[in-house]
C-alpha cells in the first residue's frame, strides 16, 4: 500500500500532540503514527502520578510534627501501600484518558505501529509507505536500564514499572539520584520503606552548584541512607538484590532503578535521512526551529533529548509543527531554562547553572532558610538560596536553590531572567511580610553588593532589620 499526507508526525506523547494541535489547524492531510502506549509519559508514568505518590507521602510525614505543634494521636497514623497506589492510579488513569481524547476523533490518520525512514520524506508503518512532505519525529524516550541488570526480573523496576506495582516492598534500593529518583527516593522512604539512594555523581538532582547540593544531600538524608561517588553493582542474593557501591552494601528486596531515560530512535532508521549522526545516532538540528540541518524533518521532545521536560517538549512540539506546515521555518527565542525537583525541601535550577558560570564576571547572593521567619511555622526553616549575576550589569543569569515553596520562588526567579531584571530591580519590588519570598530578598541584597550598575539611592538599597520576625 502507498499513501500521501502533508506532514506525518511520529509519536503521540507531549510533543507530538503539540505539533499535532498546531498542524491539524493548518490541514487535514496528515497522519500521527504511535508505537506502544498512547498518553504522554508525564501522564502515564511521569511528572503526575509520581506527584501524586509525593503528595501523599509528604501528608503522612508530617505526622513527626505533630506533636511540637500540640496536636496527639500521630503515632496510630499508619499508611498502606497498597491503597496508595491505588489511589495513584486512579488519579494516574483519569489524566490519561484526557489525553487519550485528543486523537480519538482520528479515525485513519490514527495509526498505531513502528516507523521506520525509507528516506527524507518516506515512512514504511506496518507494510505501508508513506509519502509526507513533512515528518515530525517526537517518539519519546524510555527508561535506561544497563543489559546486565535486566536478568534481575521483576527485582529491577523502573518509573515505568513503580505505579504498577500492586504493593511496596519492605527494603528498597533508588539507583541515581537525579531528579526523578531523588523524588522518589524520599517519598517511599516517607511512606515507611527502608530507602537507600545510590548515585556515581557527588551531587544530587541536577545540581552543580556545590553548597546547595550539600544541603540538599543533607535534607535526603534525614529520610534514606545515601551514598554518593560510585557506581552501583547489582547482584541477585536470594529473592532480592544486592546492591555495592564504594563501601557500601545492602541487601533489598527490589532495585528502582532511575538512570535517566533514553530517545526512543534506535530502528528509526535516520540513517536513511542522508546526514551524519552523532555518537548517540542523533542528527543534527536547529533548537530553534527543530529543523534537521535543511531538510524537511522536525525533531522535537525526549526524542531530541536537549531538555526532557514537559514544557519544553511542549514547546518542541509547537514550534516542529507551527514550521511543518510553513515554507520557510521560523526560529524562535526559547524560554529560559527552569528545571524543578520535587524533594523537600524543593530543588531548582533556573537559567544559567553555577557550573556555567564565569568566575570572574559573577556576582554570587546566598542566603540560609535556617530561622526563617514563615518557615519556621511550620517547623521546615532549612535550605538555601543562591542567585547569580553578572557583576558589571547587575543583571540576574541564573540561580539554584533548595527551599520550601522552591517552586514558586524558581518561578519568580526564571520570570526575572527571562526579562532580563537586574538585581537592583528585583529588589525595588515588593515583598509582603511574612512570607518566604522575603529570604530571596536577602539573597538579592548579598548579590547587590557584589555588582556595579551605577544608579541613584532608592527603595533598592533599603536593608531590612536583621531579625527573623521581620524576615
Amino acid at each position: 500500500m502507498h499513501s500521501r499526507c502533508k506532514v506525518a508526525i511520529i509519536g503521540a506523547g507531549t510533543a507530538g500532540l503539540a505539533a499535532l494541535a498546531v498542524v491539524r489547524r493548518q490541514t487535514e492531510e496528515f497522519v500521527i503514527i504511535n508505537d506502544g502506549p498512547y498518553g504522554t509519559t508525564c501522564a502515564r508514568v511521569g511528572c503526575m502520578p509520581s506527584k501524586a505518590l509525593i503528595e501523599v507521602a509528604n501528608s503522612f510525614h508530617r505526622r513527626r510534627s505533630f506533636a511540637d505543634m500540640g496536636i496527639g494521636g500521630a503515632e496510630h497514623l499508619v499508611a498502606d501501600p497498597a491503597a496508595v497506589l491505588r489511589r495513584v492510579r486512579r488519579i494516574r488513569d483519569s489524566l490519561v484518558r484526557g489525553v487519550l481524547e485528543l486523537t480519538e476523533d482520528l479515525g485513519d490518520r490514527s495509526i498505531a505501529g513502528r516507523a521506520h525512514f525509507a528516506g527524507p520524506q518516506t515512512l514504511e508503518v506496518n507494510g505501508t509507505r508513506i509519502e509526507a512532505e513533512r515528518i515530525i519525529i517526537a517518539t519519546g524516550s524510555r527508561p535506561i536500564v544497563p543489559g546486565a541488570w535486566k536478568s534481575l526480573g521483576a527485582r529491577a523496576i523502573t518509573t515505568d514499572d513503580l505505579f504498577e506495582q500492586p504493593d511496596l516492598p519492605r527494603r528498597i534500593a533508588v539507583i541515581g539520584l537525579g531528579a526523578v529518583g531523588a523524588e522518589m527516593a524520599q517519598a517511599l522512604a516517607r511512606l515507611g520503606l527502608e530507602v537507600t539512594g545510590f548515585d556515581a555523581l557527588e551531587r544530587v538532582a541536577g545540581l552543580s552548584d556545590p553548597t546547595v547540593s550539600e544541603v540538599a544531600v543533607t535534607a535526603l538524608r534525614e529520610d534514606l541512607a545515601v551514598h554518593l561517588g560510585a557506581a552501583a553493582e547489582l547482584v541477585a542474593d536470594g529473592g532480592g538484590v544486592r546492591v555495592s557501591a564504594g563501601g557500601a552494601s545492602v541487601f533489598a528486596d527490589k532495585v528502582l532503578v532511575a538512570l535517566g531515560r533514553r530517545p526512543n530512535i534506535a530502528d528509526l532508521g535516520l540513517e536513511k535521512l542522508g546526514v551524519d549522526l552523532d555518537e548517540r545516532g542523533m542528527p543534527p538540528f536547529d533548537p530553534r526551529s527543530m529543523q534537521i540541518g535543511s531538510l524537511p524533518v522536525f525533531v522535537a521532545g525526549d526524542a531530541d533529548a536537549r531538555a526532557p521536560i514537559l514544557h519544553e517538549a511542549a514547546d518542541d512540539g509547537w514550534i516542529a509543527g507551527h514550521n511543518a506546515v510553513r515554507d520557510t521555518p521560523d526560529c524562535f527565542v526559547r524560554r529560559t531554562r527552569l528545571g524543578i525537583v520535587f524533594t523537600d525541601p524543593e530543588i531548582a535550577v533556573v537559567g544559567r547553572p553555577f557550573a556555567d558560570l564565569p568566575e570572574s564576571e559573577t556576582a554570587i547572593g546566598s542566603v540560609s532558610l535556617a530561622g526563617q521567619g514563615r518557615l519556621r511555622m511550620s517547623n521546615s526553616d532549612r535550605g538555601v538560596i543562591r542567585v547569580y549575576a553578572d557583576r558589571t550589569t547587575g543583571r540576574l543569569t541564573g540561580a539554584e536553590l533548595c527551599a520550601p515553596s522552591g517552586e514558586h520562588i524558581a518561578h519568580l526567579l526564571a520570570l526575572a531572567v527571562q526579562q532580563q531584571l537586574t538585581v537592583a530591580e528585583l529588589l525595588r519590588l515588593p515583598y509582603y511580610h511574612p512570607v518566604v519570598e522575603e529570604a530571596l530578598r536577602s539573597a538579592l541584597h548579598t548579590a547587590a553588593q557584589e555588582t556595579r550598575h551605577g544608579r541613584t539611592p532608592d527603595l533598592a538599597d533599603c536593608e531590612h532589620p536583621r531579625a527573623a520576625a521581620l524576615d
